[in-house]
């Protein structure tokens, strides 16, 4: 189970973007994540008028790593670490570790 998914609230720790907030747009393989408005960068593309793109220049996010970002704790307005537990039902659910109140909610 990933401790950072798709959709997460999340807040960064470290960097130049170090306390904003987003949502993960994506996850990428190699342990990094896609932030809403975090990391952006200007691409300078070129026009291609066969695909339609017009050409100039982009911003658009760079992927963050995923140890750099902590998942939202709406209940103490941070970003806090998660861990894993298996309930007593058998399914597996994402907690804070701070507080011990599990992120999961369905």
């Amino acid at each position: 189970m990933k401790k950072i998914r798709t959709g997460d609230k999340v807040m960064v720790l470290t960097g130049r973007d170090k306390g904003k907030q987003g949502t993960v747009l994506r996850v990428l393989e190699d342990s990094r994540v896609l932030v809403e408005s975090v990391n952006m960068i200007k691409r300078h593309t070129k026009p291609n008028p066969n695909k339609g793109v017009t050409g100039g220049i982009i911003d658009r996010e760079a992927p963050i790593h995923v140890s750099n970002v902590a998942l939202y704790n709406p209940a103490t307005g941070k970003g806090e670490r998660v861990g894993t537990r298996i309930m007593q039902d058998g399914n597996k659910v994402r907690f804070f570790r701070k507080s011990g109140e599990v992120a999961d909610v369905k």
